[in-house]
């Protein structure tokens, strides 16, 4: 930059590193501007308007006629925007030598030379590293303090161990990875769920077919990429009714693990229901001293009779006095009676024939229900989807449906709506689906006897289950609740942003 009086004038680094030893001549435009002359003066651009610019022209006569704050921020050393940012240079040193112009110079060419971005162009707002963070940082009252629960969490979110979850059912084939976070609670960091129909065809003959194998292998693949991909400390993979009825299920087992390296187990149907327990056991409100939780599955259905007293248990599959598990599902009832085209009369028959499975249960039906203190619980698509359409959702969302509570009267009209639909119109609610279109009214016909058995004025929905009470089981065992680092961590601070997808009681 030229200035008119003196010549050349340096840039503001070349300028604050003059040391001549000279004092420095005084301006003849301050002079004018004393006398009250007006010279032409041009004016900043956008970028050195807000103090960002890179190379700083002649300040602007302060027109306010506040010397006094101005000489202050230069005796400190400060500028208009903050300690971090180079103030202008005095006027007193515009005049410096041509040496410090090269020294400017050379330090401009060594920048370029690491690779630094050239300058900005005199009009551009430039802002400082230093200044940058501070300009998108958070207001200081929306940040945690260093002390408070959230702060822990947030500090231990990326240190807590992952867990992992895999059934194989009937029908489905779903996989989740947890992370423990407040006392009997975790977050879900992964998660996958798809429609294998593994049993399709069991019931006639008594072995898993070919196409109903590879799918759900190819499930099974993709979850064994997500295992692979995470720092799993400790998993479980079970597979239930489908494997445990087959008389090919051990092998095609052995065939899960030589194509995907899955190590799947088969349970028994007393663990099957206690996990179920497990998993639905914060559903099960303080108030209640009796529950029917019930899990309809694709090829059986799960239920546990479940009485608290006065001195409840951690867990509360410890509570389980009776427990039951019907060789019927969706998948198997459907096939037996027709799921696409179900009339009234045919709904009747898939009724009659789970109350005659549910007669040779040695468990008492009256005295343990009362209005206040028994409820029901139902976890499986049947129920979740009773309560998706009692909603009327546009699309299934987990979140509305979970815990949700139903009247005897609703499910009864929930039911009676499915019944008086026909195979399309059930295949169109976002709800259903055209997966599930054929087999929720033989959910619903489980369902119907179960209600009858036990009648309750109320049910809960559950949207959880086997998954949900594995990593519940394995979290517990390992002691990661009891620690004091997660007692301390999340005492009394609040609720994990996501909703967790399991919880223990």
């Amino acid at each position: 930059m030229n200035d008119p009086d003196s010549g050349e004038m340096p840039s503001v680094s070349g300028a604050r590193e003059a040391d001549n030893g000279a004092r420095p001549k005084r301006s003849r435009r301050r002079k004018g501007k004393q006398k009250g002359a007006s010279p032409s003066v041009v004016p900043p651009s956008a970028g050195q308007a807000a103090g960002f610019s890179a190379v700083a022209e002649r300040p602007k006569a302060d027109v306010s006629g506040n010397n006094a704050r101005r000489n202050k921020r230069r005796k400190h050393g400060k500028s208009a925007v903050g300690g971090n940012v180079r103030p202008l240079a005095p006027v007193g040193q515009r005049e410096a030598s041509q040496q410090n112009q090269h020294q400017a110079d050379g330090r401009k060419a060594r920048r370029k030379q690491r690779g630094r971005k050239p300058a900005a162009p005199a009009d551009a707002v430039i802002v400082s590293p230093a200044i940058e963070p501070v300009l998108e940082r958070r207001p200081a009252s929306q940040e945690p303090r260093r002390d408070t629960p959230q702060h822990f969490a947030e500090r231990d979110a990326y240190d807590a161990p992952l867990y992992a979850a895999l059934d194989l059912g009937t029908n489905n084939c779903r996989l989740l990875i947890a992370q423990p976070t407040r006392p009997g609670q975790f977050r879900v960091v992964d998660a996958f769920s798809r429609i294998v129909r593994l049993g399709e065809g069991l019931a006639a003959s008594g072995r898993l077919s070919e196409e109903a194998m590879d799918r759900s292998v190819e499930a099974l693949k993709i979850c064994a990429a997500k295992l692979r991909n995470r720092n799993i400390r400790r998993a479980r993979l079970i597979a239930t009714e489908a494997c445990r009825a087959a008389t090919n299920g051990e092998a095609f087992l052995e065939r899960v693990q030589e194509e995907t390296g899955l190590d799947l187990e088969i349970i028994n149907r007393e663990t099957e229901a206690r996990l179920a327990v497990s998993g639905c056991s914060s559903l099960v409100g303080r108030e209640a001293r009796s529950v029917v939780l019930f899990d309809i599955g694709g090829g059986s259905s799960e239920i546990a009779v479940i009485r608290i007293g006065d001195n409840r248990s951690s867990r509360l599959a410890n509570h389980i006095t009776h427990w039951t598990s019907l060789p019927v599902g969706v998948v198997t009832l459907s096939e037996r009676h027709g799921g696409r085209d179900v009339t009234p009369e045919g709904f009747s028959n898939m009724v009659s024939e789970v109350e005659g499975m549910l007669a040779g249960f040695d468990c008492p039906g009256e005295g343990i229900h009362a209005p206040e203190d028994f409820h029901l619980i139902g976890t499986s698509g049947t129920v979740t989807t009773l309560a998706g359409v009692h909603l009327d959702l546009p699309r299934y969302d987990r979140r509305r449906v979970d815990g949700v509570w139903l009247s005897d009267d609703e499910v009864s009209a929930m039911q009676a709506r499915l019944l008086s639909w026909d195979f399309s119109a059930r295949a169109a609610n976002p709800c259903i689906g055209p997966d599930r279109a054929d087999l929720v009214l033989a959910g619903c016909a489980i369902l119907e006897a179960i209600r009858k058995r036990w009648p309750s004025r109320r049910m809960r929905v559950a949207d959880r289950g086997l998954r949900e009470g594995l990593l519940t089981d394995m979290m517990a065992d390992d002691g990661v609740w009891r620690r004091g680092r997660h007692r301390r961590n999340h005492r009394g601070g609040p609720r994990n942003p996501a909703k967790p997808e399991g919880q223990a009681s």
